[in-house]
């Protein structure tokens, strides 16, 4: 009885190790084979052999990662304190290197996406961080990919998701927009007074020039008045006008 129950154990432990000797890793996963101890090589996708109680395995996942950098605080360098977030998308080229060069590759990226988020942004003022995205985007990119290569991991795009601002600062950036607005009206306004007076000048210059052009424009003005809705209109009559009325008359006498 006791030998039946010797090879039942028996049995049944070489099965366990029969079973565990094959691995079957999908098409986006890979195996990093250890042999005693030291890195084998790596293996998959498909059916491979690991040997027990000699080889160890550990899977690493290749697909992109979509991983969420929280909410961190960044003084700008125009001193404006703002609250940040993004999204990192990475995934990993070299298997070997993720799990023998660092610990843990994905807290380690989210670690290092923090610190380099706010160093960045660190450098730059708020307008910057609000109109400049793509540039930011870009410049955490590289460094993320440049520093986070050793560990195999190659950092594809960085998006920087919003730029929270506190009240007061909202307030005051409405504040400089309207003046902005203002700024640009008065420049506008000033602009068509000053083209206005050089035709003007250049008009005054050539009716200078025309005493008769100068009499039947004060005629036409005289027009334009009389067409309005008016009862009675008082004007005075010119010099010149007056002169050349007289030299009608005389010339008909």
């Amino acid at each position: 009885m006791i030998t039946f129950y010797f090879y039942m154990t028996l049995g049944a432990l070489i099965l366990a190790l029969l079973i565990s000797t094959f691995r079957i890793l999908r098409e986006y996963e890979r195996g990093v084979i250890f042999m005693l101890g030291r890195f084998y090589r790596v293996k998959g996708p498909g059916l491979i052999i690991v040997i027990p109680l000699i080889q160890a395995m550990v899977r690493v996942d290749i697909r992109t990662v979509v991983m969420d950098v929280p909410t961190q605080d960044v003084i700008s360098r125009d001193n404006v304190s703002v609250k940040v977030n993004a999204v990192i998308y990475y995934r990993v080229v070299d298997s070997q290197k993720a799990i023998i060069n660092v610990e843990n590759f994905h807290d380690a990226t989210s670690q290092l996406a923090q610190t380099t988020l706010r160093s960045v942004l660190g450098q730059h003022e708020l307008d910057e961080m609000l109109a400049s995205r793509e540039a930011l985007n870009r410049d955490i990119q590289t460094i993320l990919d440049q520093q986070t290569d050793d560990w195999g991991i190659k950092v594809s795009n960085v998006e920087i998701k919003h730029v929270d601002l506190n009240e007061s600062m909202i307030r005051a950036i409405a504040k400089q927009a309207e003046a902005e607005r203002e700024r640009r009206a008065k420049v506008i306004h000033a602009t068509g007074e000053l083209e206005a007076s050089v035709k003007l000048s250049e008009a005054a210059a050539i009716l200078s020039e025309q005493p008769q052009a100068l009499q039947l424009r004060y005629l036409q003005t005289l027009t334009e008045i009389a067409g309005e809705h008016s009862s009675t209109i008082v004007f005075p009559l010119p010099i010149e006008l007056a002169n050349a009325m007289s030299k009608i008359v005389a010339s008909k006498e």
